[in-house]
């Protein structure tokens, strides 16, 4: 061999070791989703101003710190964004599958262990503390719902037509539903659950006719009792749970606002107040003690004070593009289970997002259902994050699969040309 051929012998043997390593790298996670990892930080950075901003007042009040809650909740992003990176890089889309059994069985037997070991607060017990974290099992099971649905919708999609295969699609949602509300007290995020895999449910069906009647069926039972209850002249001796209050609430505020009603009154005081623009960021009055715990569920309501319908508007359309963002994901991706992952976590961020704001302005009974990334609470946005990690492993599979596909399809006309 010539001093030249060795030469180009060694550049090829090197370009061919360079090749395996960018191929190496692209399997391991050298291309995630740079636009969906921006509007979830877009959302987390913008989570902890507001944040801020609404508890600063109490926290001062009842800590001594304006920026406790901030703190604690900055704290649980960095873990979530560790976690959302680590699967995001280095774990297959396909493990949850292979382990779903025992999520499901740590999942639904953390819920029940809450009545044994769990922490009280606002009186619910629905978080178990290890060490300065709490976690919350109904968020646990929200994950479980996910994989479930996806495994199962992968394996029986053709039976969804048949009302058999649909209720059987159904049946562990349900149960999740069941438990969350029994051992936790926590309809909310039991409904959510159940709404997790309903919506999964329908976007792998073809035959929409039954949850159109669903929908119809529930339009119906709201308005006749909303019109029932409009009817019902409430006061303060009589006995009627806090989901029946909820309700009376709910149809005439008004009539409650230094009682049943206070808090939704405040959101709407606050929403109204702030107009077009807003007051200013951290000029809101209704945070003072007006609505408790502004930073939480009604948080929404601080937004729309301090930044108006501009700032409304910008929160929905950093939610529109993640969404839009994990639609495109799901729909390109050639793996049916893979696209169903995705589905569930875009499913349980618009669930959210659609309830908290109906809660806030009170266009349903008010419930108490955080705002992802921006409400205050640590398990649930570590999850989410966790979650988003699992939406970046299957756009990292998809990629390198694409790059499979294109290099075997230029090989192949390299070939013909040859």
């Amino acid at each position: 061999m010539s001093f030249v051929d060795a030469i180009k012998s060694l550049g090829t043997k090197k370009n061919t070791a360079e090749g395996r390593k960018r191929t190496k790298l692209r399997r391991v996670g050298n291309s995630l989703d740079v636009s969906l990892i921006l509007m979830t930080c877009l959302l987390l950075v913008f989570g902890l101003l507001m944040i801020y901003s609404a508890s600063s007042y109490e926290a001062n009040l009842d800590w001594g710190d304006s920026a406790y809650y901030f703190k604690k909740q900055a704290f649980a992003v960095i873990l979530g964004l560790f976690a959302m990176v680590g699967i995001g890089l280095f774990m297959p889309s396909r493990l949850p599958e292979r382990v779903l059994l025992p999520i499901m069985f740590v999942a639904f037997g953390l819920v029940m262990l809450l009545p044994v070991i769990g922490h009280a607060s606002h009186g619910a017990t629905r978080w178990i503390r290890l060490g300065p974290l709490s976690i919350q099992p109904a968020e646990i099971v929200k994950v479980a719902i996910i994989i479930f649905e996806a495994t199962f919708l992968t394996k029986y999609m053709h039976t969804l037509h048949t009302w058999k295969g649909f209720l059987y699609s159904l049946i562990v949602p349900i149960v999740g539903l069941l438990f969350v509300r029994v051992f936790s007290n926590n309809l909310s995020s039991g409904l959510i659950i159940f709404l997790i895999g309903l919506g999964m449910v329908f976007i792998a069906s073809y035959d929409y006719k039954k949850y159109a009647l669903g929908v119809l069926g529930i339009l119906i039972v709201a308005v006749i009792i909303y019109f029932a209850l409009s009817k019902v002249e409430y006061s303060g001796d009589k006995k009627v749970d806090f989901r029946g209050e909820r309700l009376i609430a709910w149809v005439n505020p008004e009539a409650q606002s230094d009682d049943l009603g206070y808090q939704t009154m405040q959101s709407l005081y606050a929403i109204g107040s702030g107009g077009l623009t807003g007051k200013g960021l951290g000029q809101s009055v209704q945070k003072m003690n007006f609505i408790p715990e502004a930073q939480n569920d009604m948080i929404f309501s601080i937004i729309c004070e301090e930044l108006g319908l501009v700032g409304a508007i910008i929160v929905f359309l950093m939610y529109i593009g993640l969404i839009g963002r994990m639609y495109l994901i799901a729909r390109s991706t050639r793996d049916l289970y893979k696209s169903l992952l995705v589905v569930g976590v875009m499913m349980q961020i618009t669930i959210q997002v659609l309830l908290n704001v109906a809660v806030v302005t009170n266009t349903i009974p008010n419930t108490g259902v955080s705002l992802p990334f921006i409400s205050y609470g640590g398990s649930s946005v570590t999850i989410l994050l966790a979650e988003i990690g699992l939406v970046l492993a299957v756009q990292r599979e998809n990629a390198y699969e694409e790059d499979i596909r294109m290099r075997k399809r230029m090989e192949a006309e390299e070939a013909e040309e040859a």
